[in-house]
């Protein structure tokens, strides 16, 4: 009979288990659905982008620094790339989050667990000698997916893996965008120091002139005391743009990742402020949701929010699983296989059925239901911020360029007038007023000039970052959907690193037909 009995068991448990396996793909909870923003949000054009300046058409702006045409600041950018260490901190959450989807998918296998031992027991009160017992004994457990429980909290941990990607993307954007501006605010400031010095040296020629023309008679010792304060004031003002310089090499160093002072050396040399293109292509505030890494990222973070609703419902529904145990024991002086030795037991069942709980299982899906709008909120709160930050680039842009080109004139105009008042003035046709304004006036419009120049050079770099610039977003799209391998204790596989399906957007959280919380 027992020869008969364990085929049909094994049968039966075969059984069960195939039927319950054909019912895990029943997931409880809302399924992600794309994320449709209000009408009038997205434009079919940016509002600033009707200037000259700027062309309409798919650019790539995946290496947006290119556009200066400097070596140098390239070579900086990829020396960021390699060795910045907040670039390094978001790479290792994003490793963190890999192993977090993969200990998700690790509840899809079974649990095998093996053990054993050996006692020496005694009991003089009974009379009972003292022997030796001897065991060892297996187990087995495997939950069964029914509800989607173990789907949900993987596709809630892929969906944030992805998001801590985008957040490596979004740490690289604005790094390459901080290199490009550190590294522009030093040739700005080389520049005005060069135009300073440049201003004191004729400064100068005119104090040498006034003291010889006040020794003579020819000018009062006020005019002489005049030219005196402006030359010291002028001198006065180069100590604070050499700490500024300094100040900006050193971000520059940190920010490859190394000493302060590893740049000081190699951008010692004065070079020109690297030139913004004269016309600049911008897409349409719709590539925004595509190519911006922080839009990416809650939109990420909204699917993830969105299955933890389906882990929390699968709280009103029991857990099914197939166990199982299998021991062998002895007394000492006997065989630890022999016949007789050994007990086994294996079958389906299922735990962890709440009847009742005050309501917290409802309340909770509830909480989690109500993080999903949140999630939402901040979703379309990150699309308007970037709009913003596109429309105030595009302008910022514009009238930077226009602020150049004035400041250029004025310069260029200044300059012929200090000709031709100090002619005028060694000539005794003009008094050392006359002069001293033309000398200010020019001091004041070179500095203005090359630092408007600069900004005008910082602005295009944050209409780049503005626009999500400094990553390919067509290069996560093309990457294949890696295979899922079975993890193993011995050897961790590698994460799954392929992007979800379209990106969706939250439906209403609670389960409407799950009745087992009565509470």
């Amino acid at each position: 009979m027992s020869t008969q009995a364990q085929p049909r068991r094994s049968s039966f448990v075969l059984t069960a288990l195939a039927g319950a396996t054909l019912v895990t793909s029943c997931k409880v909870g809302p399924d992600y659905e794309e994320p449709v923003l209000e009408e009038g949000v997205l434009e079919e054009s940016f509002a600033s982008s009707t200037d000259p300046a700027f062309q309409s058409g798919e650019t790539d702006i995946s290496q947006w620094w290119t556009v200066f045409n400097d070596p140098v600041l390239t070579s900086i950018i990829e020396r960021a790339e390699e060795g910045n260490k907040d670039l390094k901190v978001a790479l290792a959450r994003v490793e963190e989050a890999r192993t977090r989807v993969d200990f998700a998918r690790g509840a899809r296998y079974p649990v095998l667990s093996f053990g054993g031992g050996a006692a020496v027991s005694s009991n003089q009160f009974t009379g009972f000698k003292s022997e030796t017992v001897s065991s060892i004994k297996a187990e087995a457990a495997w939950e069964l997916d029914v509800f989607g429980r173990i789907a949900r909290q993987i596709e809630s941990d892929q969906a944030s893996f992805e998001a801590s990607e985008e957040d490596l993307r979004d740490v690289r954007v604005s790094l390459l965008a901080e290199v490009a501006r550190s590294y522009i605010s030093v040739r700005a400031l080389q520049m005005q120091l060069k135009s300073a010095e440049e201003n004191l040296a004729s400064q100068k020629t005119i104090l040498e002139l006034t003291r010889s023309r006040a020794a003579n008679g020819i000018s009062s010792d006020l005019d002489l005391k005049r030219s005196e304060s402006l030359y010291a004031a002028s001198e006065a003002a180069l100590p604070p743009l050499r700490v500024s310089l300094s100040q900006a090499i050193n971000t520059l160093g940190v920010l490859i990742g190394k000493n302060p002072t590893a740049l000081q050396e190699e951008l010692r040399a004065p070079a020109p402020i690297p030139v913004p293109p004269g016309g600049v292509t911008v897409g349409v505030p719709a590539d925004l949701l595509r190519q911006r890494p922080d839009i990416r990222g809650a939109e990420r973070r909204l699917a993830a929010q969105t299955a933890r609703v389906g882990v929390a419902t699968a709280d009103l529904y029991p857990t099914f699983g197939i166990g199982g145990t299998l021991g062998i024991g002895n007394r000492a002086g006997g065989s630890l296989l022999g016949a007789g030795n050994t007990a086994y037991t294996v079958g389906p069942g299922f735990t962890n059925w709440t009847l009742f709980s005050g309501g917290r299982i409802r309340n909770l899906i509830k909480a989690e239901d109500i993080r999903v709008e949140q999630a939402l909120l901040r979703y379309e709160s990150t699309v308007l911020n970037a709009l913003l930050e596109v429309e105030t680039a595009l302008a910022s842009f514009t009238q930077q360029g226009s602020r150049v080109d004035a400041l250029a004139r004025a310069t260029a105009a200044s300059n012929e007038a200090l000709e031709l008042a100090t002619g005028l003035y060694e000539q005794g046709l003009i008094d050392y007023e006359q002069l001293l304004n033309v000398q200010r006036d020019l001091l004041t419009q070179d500095i203005e000039l090359f630092n408007a120049r600069g900004e005008a050079a910082s602005a295009l770099v944050l209409l780049y970052r503005s626009m999500g610039g400094g990553w390919n977003p067509q290069e996560v799209e093309a990457e294949p959907e890696a295979e899922e391998q079975p993890p193993t204790e011995e050897e961790p596989t590698e994460g799954d690193e392929s992007s979800t399906p379209a990106p969706a957007a939250p439906s209403q959280a609670t389960e409407g037909d799950a009745d087992a919380d009565k509470g």
